[in-house]
């Protein structure tokens, strides 16, 4: 498992009974994550001391109830010299996926040696925290996402990181159709950052399911990839993928054409309360050219 374990700012310092409690900042959160299965909870963690917790509905959805009177409605968290911003918002999400930053480490290396222009298509590209770490690393980015709420944050990300001036293009379109236009266009990007929901609808009401869609999707995006591609991430939450479906899919069509290796793997962040556990938290493959 890849493990997300140079943050400073963030902390998961336990997990059990469908719930973990994480520091984010200064912030003691406490929120429902469905694989914390066991019902076993460190004694000595400060369940009750949370500043917020997010209550699951039983019909679905939620809801905060913020026990601090002096919550702050946003923060940021800082990840190796990134900033980014931080809100309890809808169905118990905080703007940023943590156990990304070990995906932030692998590719921003990558970037950061290369001696030439790497442009990186980011898609399903939520608030930005893989736009950000490309950007820093050197990169051109062109961040797409359905949601204009979501860009409208990836923006802030960027500029809260100091990247306001980094060469980035923000789109709000369906991915599918955006790609669609960038293959007839002719554009090229040296990789590809994929980030799929299990379920949506684009800005025009467009359905997505990842079952029928991916692999599609996957095959577009090779067509957009220059001639010397760098890498291609693929990350997934949903429990109806394994990491091997991945990665048979990249090995049928991106391996096939540029050789390179292939891997997948599930990623997660340890646990301060168990130091020899690990809190899964999806999947992630990596394509990297050799």
């Amino acid at each position: 498992m890849w493990q997300s374990s140079g943050w400073k700012d963030y902390r998961l310092i336990d997990a059990g009974g469908g719930e973990k409690l994480e520091y984010w900042g200064k912030y003691l959160l406490r929120r429902p994550d469905p694989l914390a299965i066991w019902d076993v909870r460190d004694k000595n963690a400060p369940w009750d001391s949370a500043d917020a917790v997010y209550h699951r509905s039983k019909s679905g959805g939620g809801s905060w109830e913020f026990k601090t009177k002096n919550l702050a409605p946003r923060w940021t968290v800082g990840y190796k010299g990134l900033t980014f911003n931080i809100k309890p918002m809808g169905f118990k999400h905080t703007g940023l996926f943590p156990e990304q930053a070990v995906n932030w480490d692998w590719f921003g290396d990558m970037i950061s040696k290369q001696n030439r222009r790497v442009r990186v298509l980011n898609l399903f590209a939520y608030t930005g925290g893989a736009t950000v770490s490309a950007l820093a690393s050197g990169a051109e980015v062109v961040h797409v996402d359905a949601s204009k709420g979501m860009v409208g944050w990836a923006k802030e990300n960027v500029q809260s990181s100091g990247l306001v001036d980094a060469p980035v293009r923000f789109i709000v379109d369906d991915v599918k159709k955006f790609v669609a236009r960038e293959i007839r266009r002719g554009r090229e990007y040296e990789a590809v950052i994929m980030d799929p929901p299990s379920y949506g609808r684009g800005p025009g009401g467009e359905l997505w399911k990842i079952e029928d869609e991916l692999y599609p999707l996957i095959c577009d995006c090779i067509t957009l990839l220059s001639k010397k591609p760098l890498f291609f991430l693929i990350n997934a939450y949903t429990t109806g993928l394994s990491a091997q479906v991945l990665e048979n899919s990249l090995k049928l069509s991106l391996e096939a054409k540029f050789g390179g290796k292939v891997i997948a793997d599930e990623i997660g962040i340890p646990m301060e309360s168990k130091p020899s556990m690990v809190l899964p938290c999806g999947i992630s493959c990596r394509w990297q050219a050799e």
